[in-house]
């Protein structure tokens, strides 16, 4: 059997230190070894509910009683399998995040995430989400890196009626947090792209109606992150989710996926490996399910700082995996399948792009993913002036609009000029993403959005007459958690209290190099930290334009070297 140059690649590629629990006396809590006996608190209350039901009491006891009226355990873990978290309360400093309890730091308002799986939308989904925005969240939308839209300042008597509005028009907040599958991402561009390989909307379809909302996946160990995408571009960050479909070509048996497991960030980063099959589409639906199975029956309960797939599969590896599932989960064996090829267009879809009927999609950039009740009701009205009544969200924080005509573009993309998304982006404004950061999450020790947003706005004068050579990704996060991908950016900014000067301040800690398959990037991997590189806050700017123009001037032009390549080979001192 030849190997494939792709394949090589992807046997050589590196993986993140990710360990599987240490040999002990104790059990790991995983179901189909140690029993279900619960063996933490957390695990406990799941049993008894695991939040599905909450629903009932939300509509008739908590929004009529108000706040105070919540218990304790709905309010802190099953409100989150409808979407709900309770928000940071207004001037509590990052330093007091990790010494204060959730009641301490909690304010009686919610943070309420909109499940939009495969980031489909239409320009009357788009206006209901606005509507209850303006109405009910202070005008406070942000696009997520899963392709949500994040509403706050929202109350529990409000939740009924927004539940009502969401859901007249297809949307709604089923297991958009908690132990739950969260949000399955999909092609921005499925069914429209003229380049795609299959339009995966079917299987997302599919698996969304079966199994969203099943009683028996509403308990799993910790949350199950999933992708799908027909699309060359593989635009939907398959390398760190827990489950993910890529389309790919097989030579005998035609389109289909090959399929990813055990990718998730965090605090223990680790990039997922392919199995090595090939799933036919009409078993997509089946395969995700066997792997959500061997998640819920064999993940690890115990500790949750281990409950995330990724750490099975590093004690298990692919092989196993692989015969679990078709032993036990699928009946039936999974033909080999070929990996897909490197990209070659950017996955983020930004600009302008002919679709396969001769009309055309236009991705659009949000500063950071920040919008606003008034403007997703002006997109609306924008859209649909210009003859279009469909959108997506994507895995970015950008906005794709579809079906508009060639003689309608330049007048939309002025448009989304007016509104302050630009579909031609600079190349720091493109690659830049953040988090909710310590403006509403009880998790963050510093503002992300207020300072990634000022330092691009600045970085595009001071950067004005350097030409890049291609999309600098900057990814700030208000924790260690991630939420931003901060290790698989150019630029990662993990937040965190910092030393400057003899004073602590909010600041970052720094990743170099990291980044996911993509036209310029032959293999996905980690970014690198420098002992004692870290920002502060304010800082952002300062450091992103020294490390870029330093890039600038000593990379490989003629080998086209990238940031990230360069990132690696340099010397300490040349990232500071």
């Amino acid at each position: 059997m030849t190997i494939s140059d792709t394949e090589a690649r992807e046997a050589e590629r590196p993986r993140a230190a990710v360990r599987p629990p240490r040999a002990s006396s104790k059990p790991n809590g995983q179901w189909k070894v140690d029993g279900t006996t619960p063996l933490n608190g957390n695990e406990e209350w799941k049993q008894v509910d695991n939040g599905l039901s909450v629903r009932e009491r939300i509509e008739n006891v908590y929004s009529q009683g108000g706040f105070a009226s919540i218990d304790p355990t709905d309010l802190h873990g099953r409100f989150r399998v409808w979407g709900l978290y309770t928000q940071r309360k207004p001037g509590i400093d990052g330093g007091r995040t990790a010494t204060l309890t959730p009641e301490e730091l909690e304010d009686e308002y919610f943070m309420m995430r909109v499940r939009i799986d495969g980031g489909q939308l239409t320009t009357e989904q788009l206006r209901v989400i606005a509507g209850i925005s303006t109405d009910f969240a202070r005008d406070t939308a942000d696009l997520t890196d899963r392709q949500n839209v994040q509403l706050h300042w929202v109350r529990v008597e409000d939740v009924p009626e927004i539940w009502r509005r969401l859901e007249a028009v297809g949307l709604g907040t089923t297991e958009a947090c908690g132990d739950v599958p969260r949000v399955i991402l999909g092609s921005p561009v499925a069914g429209i792209s003229a380049d795609e390989l299959i339009d995966p909307t079917a299987q997302i379809d599919e698996i969304t109606s079966r199994f969203i909302g099943d009683e028996s996946l509403a308990n799993l160990p910790r949350k199950f992150k999933s992708a799908i995408t027909g699309h060359p571009s593989q635009d939907v960050v398959h390398e760190i989710n827990d489950v993910a479909f890529v389309a790919v070509e097989h030579p005998e048996l035609g389109i289909g996926y090959d399929l990813w497991v055990g990718g998730g960030l965090s605090t223990t980063p680790r990039l997922a490996e392919r199995l090595g099959v090939f799933v036919s589409p009409e078993r997509v639906a089946d395969a995700w399910h066997g792997v959500a199975q061997i998640f819920r029956d064999y993940g690890y309960r115990r500790l949750r700082n281990k409950a995330r797939l990724k750490f099975l599969l590093a004690e298990w590896g692919t092989e196993k995996f692989r015969q679990v599932l078709q032993d036990e989960y699928l009946g039936y064996a999974l033909p080999d399948g070929p990996a897909a090829p490197k990209p070659l267009t950017q996955g983020d879809h930004v600009g302008v792009h002919k679709q396969k009927d001769g009309r055309f999609y236009i991705g659009a950039t949000p500063i950071v993913g920040r919008v606003s009740g008034p403007t997703l009701a002006k997109l609306a009205d924008l859209l649909e002036a210009h003859g279009s009544t469909r959108l997506r969200t994507t895995p970015h924080q950008k906005l794709v609009f579809l079906d508009i005509a060639e003689e309608n573009v330049e007048p939309f993309i002025a448009g989304l000029d007016e509104l302050g998304l630009s579909a031609r982006p600079s190349l720091i404004r493109r690659g830049t993403i953040a988090c909710t950061g310590i403006e509403f999450c009880k998790l963050a020790i510093v503002e992300t959005k207020a300072y990634a947003t000022a330092a691009v706005l600045d970085l595009e004068k001071r950067l004005e007459q350097f030409e890049l050579p291609h999309p600098i990704s900057l990814h700030v996060n208000g924790c260690p958690n991630s939420c931003a991908r901060i290790q698989t950016a150019d630029i990662g900014l993990k937040g965190q209290l910092v030393t400057i000067d003899g004073e602590q301040v909010p600041g970052y800690q720094v990743h170099l190099g990291g980044g996911l398959v993509n036209a310029d990037r032959d293999d996905a991997g980690l970014g690198r930290t420098v002992r004692g590189l870290k920002v502060a806050a304010d800082g952002i700017a300062d450091y992103t334009e020294r490390v870029v123009k330093r890039f600038l001037a000593e990379r490989d032009a003629a080998a086209d070297e990238t940031f990230a390549q360069w990132a690696h080979r340099a010397d300490e001192e040349a990232l500071q």
